[in-house]
């Protein structure tokens, strides 16, 4: 890795003497799931401030079209669901988090039923249950067929915004975490944000929660939305906290393919009804693939698609949900959606390929949702809690930001001061909130280096992740990535920019760079992630891959938390 990924510690210079200066008790990064319900959770013991850099509704929560997973129906349970959730993971999940998620889930989501959210029912008032990849029983309810996570983001923002204690501040940008020093130990105390009407901004924070959202935006192909640019990671490991488990970005088997148009995703719950995945003559070849067709865990239908299409000479497969009774009525924002684009789903058959849909790893957190910064948590797409493994068991992601939102919401208390065992202490606050606790200079030099066309590095960056790193990998290719990505670096990120689109291309630029790195370093074929040159597990990575500035190599910790044996870096 190029080393300007491990020096540069700030996207800007600044002094925070001279800007306008914000306190709260707890500040909340991000509007997705997690975000809010982070919020809700740490309102209870104190002032928050929730920032997001779009409108508060623009997330990847928002845009969910699948359902919340939880073990809600008779005869299903929390074991059923955590040994499905462990069986998906491929060997990674830590199973006190799986449990802890799948064991609360129930109570999180009656929780969102009072608040007001709605859910799909039957005849009799009762929820009505899908079935998706991976999971044994249906246990996946949906809102408005396949409108979930609007609703639930709905509930939430309703919910956060009839709350005194949160202030939201939407269209806010935040560039970096507050460091007083960059030695080790050193605690968060909030973050630098940019307002398009109020400018840089100071916000002081006794706790600070990143709920960012996932890096979907990294690969040319993907269901997130344009928000979803690794802002939280990079942020993170700019800060000193360590990233784990880079090399697992889940591709979501089935978007819809029109040569020129934005990728819409296909919901899982499609398959989960009975559609079928054809290639060019017809035939049903996931049921050569696995002994659950179509319903395989998404790892393995993505690779099966890759394939296929290789052999047909192609760019995509198709979906066949013309036997699917009631369509419409299931699915009724994928059926305008195909119908702006000429298609009827009763039918024509959809035209689909894979793409980046959710960052398995993140930032590094405990089960309370601590990072290795003190004051800093991290929950949702942008935390790597170790519930995931190498792979997402599908509709579990909404239900982690539900359950672990409320724990760091909660958990946070500890550095507000309020509550029991809350002292405050660990972040250096001690003064009345009229002046800044400490005074944090950012310098960066001027570049003398050449300039790129910050555009053509975007744009040729998500290329290249998206065919050197993308659902099938060998070490020449993501060896390339790596030295592509180094080389826009080097001229990218030494440079100072002064709005969000250079922001997130910096950001993207060093997430990039940590993603190629792990997935060149872990030579082996595990959950989603595949190595056509190492096309099996090897027990010898059956770890978490820990990154950080300090080093360029990985710490490795075992998946009961103890150290690992080191395994040589690439």
């Amino acid at each position: 890795m190029h080393p300007i990924l491990h020096e540069r510690r700030r996207l800007i210079p600044f002094r925070t003497g001279l800007l306008p200066q914000i306190f709260t008790d707890t500040l909340v990064i991000g509007s997705g799931v997690g975000g809010l319900r982070a919020a809700i959770g740490a309102a209870a013991h104190g002032e928050v401030i929730l920032v997001t850099k779009a409108d508060a509704p623009t997330s990847n929560t928002a845009w969910a079209q699948g359902g919340i997973a939880a073990a809600l129906a008779r005869g299903d349970s929390a074991e059923a669901h955590a040994l499905d959730t462990i069986a998906t993971g491929a060997g990674l999940c830590d199973e006190e988090v799986v449990r802890t998620v799948v064991g609360q889930g129930a109570e999180r989501m009656r929780e969102v039923l009072r608040w007001g959210m709605r859910l799909d029912t039957d005849a009799d008032g009762e929820p009505v249950m899908g079935l998706e990849g991976g999971h044994s029983a249906a246990r996946i309810v949906h809102a408005d067929g396949d409108a979930t996570g609007r609703e639930l983001v709905r509930c939430l923002i309703d919910r956060v915004r009839t709350n005194e204690r949160v202030r939201l501040f939407e269209r806010c940008f935040a560039l970096d975490l507050l460091m007083p020093t960059e030695s080790p130990g050193s605690p968060c105390m909030g973050a630098i944000t940019h307002h398009p009407r109020y400018g840089l901004q100071v916000i002081w924070a006794k706790a600070t929660i990143l709920a960012s959202g996932g890096s979907g935006v990294l690969w040319r192909e993907t269901t997130n939305p344009r928000v979803a640019t690794a802002d939280g990671l990079a942020m993170a490991f700019r800060a000193g906290a360590s990233l784990s488990d880079m090399a697992f970005m889940q591709f979501h088997p089935t978007t819809l393919y029109l040569a020129g148009s934005s990728r819409a995703l296909i919901s899982e719950a499609v398959r989960g009804e009975g559609a079928h995945l054809v290639d060019r003559s017809g035939r049903r070849f996931m049921l050569d693939q696995h002994e659950r067709g179509e319903l395989a865990p998404r790892d393995v239908v993505s690779r099966a698609i890759v394939k296929q299409v290789a052999r047909d000479g192609g760019s995509h497969v198709w979906l066949d949900a013309r036997h699917v009774a009631g369509f419409s009525e299931r699915f009724p924002s994928i059926t305008q959606t195909l119908e702006d684009f000429g298609l009827d789903p009763a039918s024509d058959l959809i035209p689909v390929q894979p793409a980046a849909h959710y960052m398995v790893g993140g930032v590094r957190t405990d089960a309370c949702g601590r990072t290795d910064v003190p004051g800093l948590y991290a929950v949702g797409e942008a935390a790597c809690s170790g519930l995931h493994g190498a792979n997402r068991l599908a509709s579990n992601s909404l239900l982690e930001g539900l359950v672990f939102g409320a724990i760091a919401g909660e958990a946070a208390q500890e550095m507000t001061g309020a509550g029991p065992g809350g002292t405050g202490a660990n972040n250096g606050w001690g003064v009345s909130p009229a002046r800044a606790p400490v005074t944090i200079n950012s310098d960066i030099p001027p570049s003398d280096r050449g300039e790129l066309d910050l555009a053509d590095v975007l744009s040729s960056l998500r290329s290249a992740m998206w065919r050197n790193v993308g659902v099938e990998r060998t070490g020449a290719k993501l060896r390339d990535a790596a030295e592509m990505v180094a080389f826009w670096a080097r001229y990218s990120l030494d440079k100072v920019f002064d709005d969000p689109a250079g922001w997130e291309t910096q950001n993207m630029l060093l997430v990039g760079a940590l993603v190629a790195r792990a997935a060149l370093w872990r030579e082996e074929s595990r959950g989603c992630h595949a190595r056509t040159d190492f096309p099996d597990p090897d027990d010898r990575f059956r770890a978490h891959d820990v990154w950080n500035r300090a080093s360029d190599a990985p710490t490795l910790i075992g998946v009961d938390g103890a150290g690992a044996q080191a395994v040589a870096a690439v």
